[in-house]
């Protein structure tokens, strides 16, 4: 086993960074967890190295090259916790170098015109997510629930997406697509000028409805999966669902306001899971 205290690092990270994701997995029986939380941390490295360069230890390049030497990569805990990940679960560095290819798309794309280049970039920096946890949470996945892993990772990422509006737009980047736009007679002019209305929430609503789809392929074939990791499955879903809940209650301001899940619905969305009825929690959010 490695050195626990590299696997408290990434530990801390997951936990400073996510602490919904960190509250649905934390549940985990060991080594699964302490799994989950090195590939949170390299992923959530990955992500900062685009989204927060001047606090980053690594450009994405320098992360890429050493990731290409795992075996020798030196100087940061995320690399003797990799090469552990690696030899403890049959993980493949596939998924891993997909993430890296999605972060890149937003270093070159900034502003999407189409459902299916946002659908690309989910797949790329979210599906590859559930790819990378599925043979730690999963022991024999079929291709049906290798795929309904990847529809998890992109409802998530839509989420966030949906959530992050404003940051995202301070960042010089427009996820929703024009077509959407287009389509609800949304003008990029009110996107810059962070106008809320009837017809933003429309579209907002729209995206939540995606997302709602992609949350019910992705908890597909959950009953398949060992009880710790579909608890933790359905806890997670649970959350992010939620978030589309708190943008509703603020009645679609995701310029200026940050969407926030109470203690008081986590701790609900907590109760549904230990009941077995989460889906029916994702799913009774309203239209």
């Amino acid at each position: 086993m490695i050195d626990s205290n590299l696997i408290s690092a990434c530990e801390e990270l997951m936990k400073r960074h996510s602490a919904s994701f960190y509250a649905a997995f934390r549940f985990l029986p060991s080594p699964r967890k302490e799994a989950v939380f090195v590939i949170y941390a390299f992923c959530r490295m990955i992500d900062d190295s685009v989204d927060e360069p001047e606090s980053s230890p690594y450009t994405l390049s320098e992360l890429e090259t050493l990731f290409d030497h795992l075996e020798t990569a030196e100087g940061h805990f995320i690399w003797p916790c990799l090469r552990w990940l690696f030899s403890s679960f049959p993980i493949s560095k596939e998924p891993f170098y997909k993430q890296i290819s999605g972060q890149k798309m937003d270093t070159t794309l900034t502003n999407y015109e189409t459902m299916e280049e946002l659908e690309l970039y989910c797949e790329r920096v979210a599906g590859s997510v559930g790819e990378m946890l599925l043979p730690v949470l999963h022991d024999q996945p079929s291709s049906e629930v290798e795929l309904a892993g990847v529809y998890l990772g992109k409802a998530m990422q839509i989420v966030n997406i949906i959530r992050d509006v404003g940051e995202d737009q301070q960042r010089g980047r427009r996820y929703i697509p024009r077509e959407w736009m287009e389509q609800y007679h949304y003008t990029q002019e009110e996107f810059e000028t962070n106008v809320v209305n009837f017809r933003f929430k429309r579209m907002l609503t729209g995206l939540m409805n995606v997302a709602e789809d992609w949350f019910s392929k992705g908890l597909e074939n959950i009953d398949t999966y060992p009880e710790n990791s579909a608890f933790s499955i359905k806890l997670a879903a649970g959350y992010y669902a939620a978030i589309m809940e708190a943008v509703r209650h603020n009645e679609y301001q995701v310029y200026t306001s940050r969407a926030i899940v109470s203690d008081k619905k986590k701790k609900m969305i907590l109760l549904a899971a230990l009941q077995g009825s989460i889906q029916n929690e994702v799913h009774s959010i309203e239209a």
